[in-house]
């Protein structure tokens, strides 16, 4: 009987404790931007590219949201500013986008 205690408690703590992220979580849904000044000074910027990265079931994540695809998808070769946008449903089905701004 002790012994399924133990288990019972040591599997309510790991479901209760958090795992660190980049972004902040939300149990039902997660959605917000985060974004990082890369350039000081000029802050105007003529192209806008994006890189994308989808989870399914917090299983499978597939994608290539790095800012250098970003900037690669439109020719960026001095960057500015970069984004980081968050959307994800109960862990089923998440996209993290990198949207970087520059020249």
């Amino acid at each position: 009987m002790k012994k399924i205690a133990l288990i019972l408690m040591l599997l309510v703590f790991l479901l209760l404790s958090g795992c660190a992220t980049v972004v902040p979580v939300g149990a039902l849904l997660s959605e917000g931007k985060i974004g990082h000044s890369v350039a000081s000074g000029d802050a105007t910027y003529t192209k806008i590219g994006t890189a994308k990265m989808v989870s399914v079931l917090g299983l499978v994540a597939r994608g290539d949201a790095s800012i250098a695809a970003a900037a690669k998808s439109v020719g960026i070769t001095r960057i500015k500013f970069v984004d980081y946008e968050f959307n994800n449903i109960l862990g089923i089905y998440g996209e993290y986008t990198t949207v970087v701004y520059g020249d």
